[in-house]
């Protein structure tokens, strides 16, 4: 047996790869260990920094690097990120509305207990991230690319796939609330541990997912619209 055949599982979904991060000793980011008085800088370089406690918010790091970095219980509101890229680093207690992401990338990261709203991170990549925990209302990954990622024990609360490409991504015990996956596209992506799945628009394009039976009756109603049968 081959290991492309020993990943998937007995109905076949091939499971997704999950980040194996590993940090090294880090020094902390602050006014005296970085230039620019301890605030992010747009295409900055940050490799081995500890962001604790910090508030970020309405800073500029757009295009930055992050690479084995933990940012721990830091204000994000309204933070510019887009085109940053963070790669082997956790992201843990993050908290704000309306940070921006868009055309991020995310690779071998992990996401724990961020209380988010607002997050833009339309048309980014995420590859090999597990988000664990926490709740995020209104997350925009419209036209995203996310290819091994877990949403593991976490609330997503209007979550925007639209038109984003999802291959090997799984949902484990985690919520579901008025999700949008209108005109996405799925391979191995795999609902069936999720906690709630509810789906208010794009219920025609789950082609390339796999749900439970239990799963099936409650989209049963939603299912029956899209073909035009009506359940009296």
């Amino acid at each position: 047996m081959g290991l492309r055949d020993r990943q998937k599982d007995a109905a076949g979904v091939k499971k997704a790869r999950r980040p194996e991060v590993r940090l090294p000793v880090l020094r902390a980011f602050g006014a005296d260990e970085v230039e620019g008085g301890g605030e992010l800088e747009p295409d900055g370089d940050y490799d081995g920094f500890a962001f604790t406690g910090l508030d970020l918010a309405g800073q500029d790091g757009g295009g930055a690097l992050f690479l084995d970095c933990a940012v721990t219980g830091c204000g994000v509101t309204e933070t510019r990120l887009s085109r940053a890229r963070f790669v082997d680093s956790v992201l843990t207690e993050l908290r704000g509305v309306g940070t921006e992401l868009v055309e991020a990338s995310l690779r071998d990261v992990e996401v724990v207990d961020a209380r988010l709203g607002g997050v833009q991170l339309h048309g980014s990549v995420l590859e090999r991230v597990v988000v664990r925990g926490g709740k995020i209302d209104y997350l925009n990954l419209r036209k995203a690319r996310l290819k091994d990622v877990v949403f593991e024990g976490c609330v997503l609360v209007e979550p925007d796939f639209g038109h984003a490409v999802l291959e090997r991504v799984e949902f484990v015990g985690c919520v579901l609330k008025g999700a949008d996956f209108s005109g996405v596209r799925m391979k191995d992506v795999d609902l069936r541990e999720a906690a709630e799945v509810d789906i208010l628009r794009g219920i025609d394009c789950l082609a390339g997912s796999v749900i439970s039976t239990a799963q099936l009756m409650d989209l049963a109603p939603a299912f029956a619209a899209q073909v035009g049968v009506r359940v009296d």
